[in-house]
């Protein structure tokens, strides 16, 4: 009915003498509404939803209600248009109406993405943009929040929620169940006691059959909390108006806070390029001249301006009421979890420095205990001191093992010394070669078993080591397999190098050498004070063979007695004493530079738990500060 609208002459009503209300706020109210709306905006910012519901106003519609025109009325700025699901995810707008030369600026926000700009016209694309991001290309939707702070001198202040609107149909690409889904959605909202539903219904229709009514009736039957908006007046059948007038005057489905009807852009004005702001002139010149609407202006219950008002002022008065009972939830949520948190394990605290003083202390208590268990303290299920004698014990039985088939084989070599070597000499002058050869031999055998003892230590120290290292990191599995594979590290390394000094002392057994008086004790035992004396053939081989077993026998106890001694000593030192001080100089290396977030990630139920309620204190105590100046 555009076209018609110069012919609609100017009706007087019952409120003729009343000015129409001019703008939409006076600085008295500006500074009484402000306070409040901030209040909630950063009690959202904070995540306390995730606690409690928070005072709000849900726009909901069917779809081609006329929604995204009224929400650009309201914001100043063109929202995605077009057929079908608009919206695909909760839009948060927050209009922000600011002074001191401020032009235009505005934030959108969504997961991780923080976008700055200055440029109106760019509204539209980001908003597509964080569309797609969250529900994918096409016509699927998303649960996750965008947020559109718009900071203006020329908007109101106020926040909410735009939702999707209401498919009855599923369109070419949607799934079967998009309606089902879009109500699921809207409904986690509406049926919330805190929220203020803002249903948009056109006028061109039967108000009683929208979906969007039918859902914020079927949640607030008594329609405390809900507010309707009629859009599209001009789309009005002729002889329909008084029909609408009674909507508005709350005569047919009445609500607690009524009826505002609006006249936004059409797509003729959109194509035409009409600015919003001589749209908001043309809207008011559409009611002030309207032959049934006008009485309406009066009555403040028709434009654009009027509905910012009235839902600014019904935001303010919802928070005004909803905050002692928000402060009574805060309190009891935070007496019910610190109670619940003394229970449990205690974790990193969530201050970075406080962790990181944690981060150290934890580390220092590692360090501390695994030095407690060279120390030979029992800091695990198993003694380690008790594990490796008994290691070392069966090396030194080992070795004691060999000295008679050592003899055996001592014995037989001199007895077949005269028979396979003896030439031209006399009896009693044998080779020190073939004796020196046979003790290289057998001496050198020994060293597989010393390697195979050496396995074995590794294997138990490193053991030992890796469940010190669960213990103190249990929740912590980053930490653990940092520390895990310098142990397995350290004991490569340091296993390699033992290896190493094994080979050495057997090289070293091979120069078949000693000092020890065990020898010189023998040697004098078998002739004290006298030369040898040669006799008869027979008796001087006899005597010289009984002479080199003993000698022989002497130096393989001085043998036995080294390496019982030096291959235990070995493990020891560079296994356990130094790998230990490589590990926790390694482990204390790590406070520099470290991500201690990272380092100190906890994935055990129990932790996830206990880091829930610890986030969930921390933001119930800001909200509970914050709340504690208005009530």
């Amino acid at each position: 009915m555009e076209s018609e609208e110069d012919s609609y002459e100017d009706i007087p009503c019952s409120t003729e003498n009343r000015k129409p209300m001019e703008g939409l706020f006076h600085s008295h109210l500006e500074e009484r509404v402000r306070p409040y709306i901030d209040l909630i905006d950063s009690l959202r910012l904070i995540g306390i939803e995730d606690d409690l519901a928070l005072p709000t106003i849900a726009v909901i519609g069917d779809q081609s209600s006329g929604k995204s025109s009224v929400l650009e009325a309201l914001s100043g700025v063109a929202l995605p248009r077009g057929s079908g699901i608009v919206t695909r995810c909760p839009l948060e707008l927050k209009l922000r109406k600011i002074r001191g030369g401020v032009y235009w600026r505005a934030i959108i926000s969504y997961n991780d993405e923080y976008i700055e700009f200055d440029d109106p016209s760019l509204v539209e694309r980001h908003v597509e943009t964080a569309q797609n991001k969250l529900a994918g290309e096409g016509v699927g939707i998303c649960d996750d929040l965008i947020t559109l702070e718009i900071m203006a001198p020329d908007v109101c202040d106020l926040t909410l929620i735009d939702l999707p609107g209401i498919a009855r149909v599923p369109v070419k690409g949607q799934p079967e169940d998009i309606g089902y889904q879009i109500k699921n959605l809207i409904r986690k909202y509406i049926e919330r006691d805190e929220t203020i539903n803002l249903v948009v219904v056109p006028c061109n229709v039967d108000i009683a059959t929208t979906e969007a009514l039918k859902m914020a009736q079927e949640v607030d039957p008594e329609g405390k909390r809900t507010l309707a908006i009629l859009t599209k007046p001009d789309l009005v059948d002729r002889g329909t108006e008084r029909n609408v007038l009674d909507i508005v005057r709350n005569q047919v489905i009445p609500l607690s806070k009524g009826y505002v009807i609006v006249k936004c852009r059409g797509q003729k004005q959109i194509d035409d390029r009409i600015s919003l702001a001589d749209a908001t002139r043309v809207e008011r010149d559409f009611f002030r001249r309207h032959e049934f609407f006008s009485c309406l202006l009066y009555e403040e219950k028709a434009t654009v301006q009027c509905l910012a008002t009235k839902l600014t002022q019904d935001l303010v008065d919802h928070i005004k009421k909803s905050l002692p009972l928000l402060s009574e939830q805060i309190k009891k949520q935070l007496w019910d979890l610190r109670k619940d948190l003394s229970l449990c394990e205690p974790g990193p605290p969530l201050d970075p420095q406080k962790r990181k003083a944690f981060f150290i202390d934890t580390l220092t208590q590692f360090n501390d205990k695994v030095n407690r268990l060279v120390s030979g303290e029992v800091v695990n299920e198993d003694n380690l001191f008790i594990l490796i004698r008994t290691e070392f014990k069966a090396w030194k039985n080992h070795l004691d093992g060999t000295k008679q088939s050592y003899h055996t084989t001592v014995q037989n070599v001199i007895n077949d010394y005269d028979y396979k070597h003896r030439g031209r000499e006399l009896p009693g002058f044998s080779d020190y070669n073939v004796f020196e050869m046979v003790v290289k031999r057998l001496v050198i055998e020994l060293k597989v078993p010393a390697i195979d003892t050496l396995r074995v230590i590794r294997d138990i120290i490193q053991k030992q080591l890796s469940d010190v290292c669960k213990a103190c990191f249990l929740n912590y599995p980053f930490l653990q397999c940092v520390a895990m594979n310098k142990i397995d590290n350290i004991q490569s390394k340091q296993e390699e190098k033992v290896e190493q000094r094994i080979w050495e002392q057997f090289e070293m057994e091979q120069l078949v050498y000693t000092q020890d008086g065990i020898y010189f004790k023998a040697l004098n035992e078998m002739h004290p004070g006298e030369p040898d004396k040669p006799s008869e053939d027979n008796h001087a081989s006899l005597d010289s063979r009984n002479k080199y077993p003993e000698m022989l026998q002497a130096y393989y106890e001085i043998v036995v007695q080294r390496l019982a001694d030096q291959v235990p000593m070995l493990i020891r030192y560079f296994m356990l004493k130094e790998s230990v001080q490589l590990l926790c100089s390694e482990m204390l290396a790590l406070m520099d530079g470290a991500n201690v977030m990272e380092v100190l990630r906890e994935e055990s139920d129990s932790s996830r738990h206990r880091v829930d309620m610890q986030n969930r204190v921390d933001r119930l105590t800001i909200a509970q500060e914050k709340l504690s100046n208005f009530v």
